[in-house]
Parts: C-alpha cells; structure tokens; sequence
C-alpha cells in the first residue's frame, strides 16, 4: 500500500451522498443543502415576522379606529349650553306722550279776568269779567301733549340657550385635517390580514388552504 492510499484510508470517510469522489455532484449538493437550509430558515422568519405583524395590527388598529371615530364625531358635534346674562341696560330716549285726561284741583284756585255768562232771576249777563274760585277737588279735562326725556338703567337677567355646531366654526378645518392625517394609516391597516387564516381567504391557493393550519399553530 503507498504512503497516498495510506493516507487516504487514515481520512475519516463522508457520507455517499455528499462525496461521490467528484467534485462537481458533491459542489451541488452541497449548494442544494446550503439552499434548502437558508429557503427554511426565512420561511420560520416570514411566519413569526407574520404572526407578529398581525398581533401588532390587533394592537394598534383599535386605536387608529378610535382616534378616527372620535375625529368625525368631534367635527359633528354641538356645544349646547346658557349663557347667564346679568348686567344693566343703558336706556336714554324721548317718550312722546300725546293723551287726553281729568286733572283733579288739589285746593282752591283763583282765575282773574275770566270772561262769564249769568243767568239767575231774570237777570242775562254775557261775557262779562269777573274773577271766580275753583274749587278743590274740581275735576278738569285736559289734553296732554308733552316729550318725556327717559335716561335710567334697566337690569337684566336673563338665561339664554346656545347652540354651536362645531363645523361652523374654526375648529372644523382642524378636525378634517386630523382625519386625513390619520386616512392613510386606517387603509393600511385595514388592508392588513387579522390573520394566516384571512391572508388565505383574501388569497386563495392550494400551497395556501393546505398549509395555513401549519402557520396558525407557529407560535
């Protein structure tokens, strides 16, 4: 036996499969190996890299609902409340009184050079002066024509209901912002799978309905 067949029977031997004594079958499957190993490690990757993106949308698609919700519901709203009103009015105008009335004399009131007409006896006397009493308690109709100045303040306590609807107001245009703002992330996320399970019936495929058992049981 030479020192080379020595050596090679020294050498530990490799399996049939993978050492054949050719270089080029053993480089394949080697390569074939190497392929198959790095095609299952990144199919492990994708399902826990999946089954983490879908507990994340679980988490966080509740709060761009909400967030979006309560945007609408806010711009929809209306501020309903009274308002107490207490303060004094300033009233200063001219009140024309224009009337006819009765004044009552309160004592005796003598009139000089009143013009009279007497008939007592037979005796007829017209248009004659004469100084005459009225006296207290004559009533005396009169036309009153006068402006009375009126300047005071009036008092005034009042409750008054208020209505304001939120879109009629400036806050409307940053209430519709923060709903496009958060838009595009609720299209995304609702076109994100809750599950392997929804990603098969959204995409249907044999590969799918066979092994999406396997992909919900990966923890």
């Amino acid at each position: 036996m030479t020192k080379r067949e020595l050596q090679a029977s020294e050498r530990p031997a490799m399996p049939r499969w993978l050492w054949q004594g050719k270089l080029t079958p053993a480089f394949w499957t080697v390569s074939s190996v190497i392929s198959m190993t790095v095609n299952v490690i990144l199919i492990v990757v994708l399902l826990v890299v999946g089954k983490q993106l879908f507990a994340l949308k679980q988490a966080v698609a509740p709060l761009v609902d909400g967030l979006n919700q309560n945007f609408v519901l806010m711009d929809k709203a209306v501020i309903a409340t009274q308002v107490e009103v207490h303060d004094h009015i300033p009233v200063v105008f001219d009140l024309p009184v224009k009337a006819n009335t009765d004044v009552v004399l309160s004592k005796d009131v003598l009139i000089r050079g009143a013009r009279v007409n007497l008939t007592t006896g037979g005796l007829l006397i017209q248009n004659a002066p004469a100084d005459i009493v009225l006296p207290k308690g004559t009533a005396l109709p009169i036309r009153l024509s006068i402006v009375v100045p009126v300047n005071t303040k009036v008092p005034v306590d009042l409750n008054v209901p208020v209505r304001i609807p939120l879109r009629e107001t400036e806050l409307h245009r940053p209430f519709v912002g923060l709903q496009q703002v958060i838009a595009p992330y609720k299209a995304l996320l609702d076109g994100v799978p809750d599950s392997w399970r929804g990603l098969c019936a959204r995409y249907p495929s044999v590969w799918c309905d066979f092994t999406w058992g396997m992909m919900d049981a990966v923890p």
